[in-house]
């Protein structure tokens, strides 16, 4: 019988990170990511076969969901003793190459990012309402300075009339987009059917099959489009805390940057028991973004309007494999 050799720290650390990168969100679940291991450092790279095409044409809602991959990597690496070193968009003749990552020196983790790391595989996204919970005024400032150490900007919005606003934009685009067949066709592609065995997509228990509307009603997406799917739960009406993330610019970094932020935001959220819903509608169609920036976001970009607030159901999510991911 043969023995195999004990791994280095390092390549158990490096490994570790990417098997951890594939539990970090991205839109309907597309996992848009690829990563290769070589050496002491980690590709991360764009998977332009799941980019949405309608939805997502020029990519941003892609780089985001690998910018939160992104920090994913980069906690799993502390959390296992190594500072990361990140170069983003370190190649311009490779455009899917979106960040390398090697380990630089060793580090003890602390108890905050040993805690960030525990919520992984915990996270999960809400597509309903949420409870009658309120969520605290100082973790939303906490969830503020986790936003800010990635370089972008979550602002809670307390305005009654703004968050209307919002609302009413949300309900526009949905409208719009509910009656565009490609719009429709795209979502249901990530659809996944009661009992489907994929490892991607939104499974049928993770969204509600019979809404319930919040006040102001923010509409989740159609996931079951002429179907009768969805899950039992979602009868919480609460609105939770309405909040936009937007970055100073509005280029490929800072879209990585954004999802850096986002996932390093929800981390912190899920580890006090508080859940994000998203409604990026209004932020698919240029006209309405651009009237978003300039009316409420006072010239920054937005990046994600979410929802933060309690939720007692239990979702299920699903992951592509390792093997699947890396190459």
């Amino acid at each position: 019988m043969s023995i195999r050799p004990a791994k280095h720290p390092l390549e158990s650390a490096m490994e570790a990170a990417v098997e951890a990168a594939r539990w970090a969100p991205s839109v309907h679940n597309t996992q848009p990511w690829a990563f290769s291991v070589s050496g002491e450092e980690i590709c991360l790279k764009a998977d332009t076969d799941r980019k949405l095409r309608v939805e997502d044409a020029s990519g941003r809602e892609l780089s985001i969901s690998c910018g939160a991959a992104l920090f994913t990597l980069r906690t799993a690496m502390r959390c296992h003793g190594y500072e990361p070193v990140v170069r983003v968009l370190p190649d311009p003749d490779r455009p899917s190459l979106l960040a390398t990552l090697r380990p630089g020196s060793e580090t003890n983790p602390d108890e905050t990012v040993r805690m960030l790391a525990e919520q992984i595989e915990r996270r999960r996204t809400h597509r309903a309402g949420f409870a009658d919970v309120p969520v605290p005024d100082q973790l939303i400032d906490r969830l503020v300075k986790a936003a800010a150490a990635e370089g972008a900007e979550l602002t809670p919005v307390r305005s009654p009339a703004a968050v209307d606003v919002l609302a009413s934009l949300t309900r526009a685009a949905q409208g719009v987009q509910s009656q565009d067949r490609r719009f429709s066709l795209e979502v249901i592609r990530w659809a996944r059917p009661p009992g489907s065995s994929r490892d991607d997509g939104v499974p049928a228990t993770g969204y509600p099959r019979h809404a319930v509307r919040t006040d102001p009603d923010f509409p989740q997406r159609d996931y079951a489009w002429r179907h009768d799917w969805g899950g039992e739960g979602g009868r919480d009406p609460g609105l939770g805390v309405v909040a936009l993330l937007t970055t100073a610019g509005d280029g490929r970094a800072d879209w990585i940057s954004a999802g850096e932020a986002l996932q390093h935001v929800l981390l912190h959220a899920a580890a006090y028991g508080v859940s994000a819903a998203f409604h990026t509608q209004v932020l698919e169609m240029e006209l309405l973004r651009e009237f978003l920036r300039r009316e409420i976001c006072s010239g920054a970009y937005p990046q994600m309007i979410m929802r933060l607030g309690v939720t007692f159901d239990d979702t299920t999510s699903v992951r592509r494999s390792l093997s699947d991911v890396t190459g």
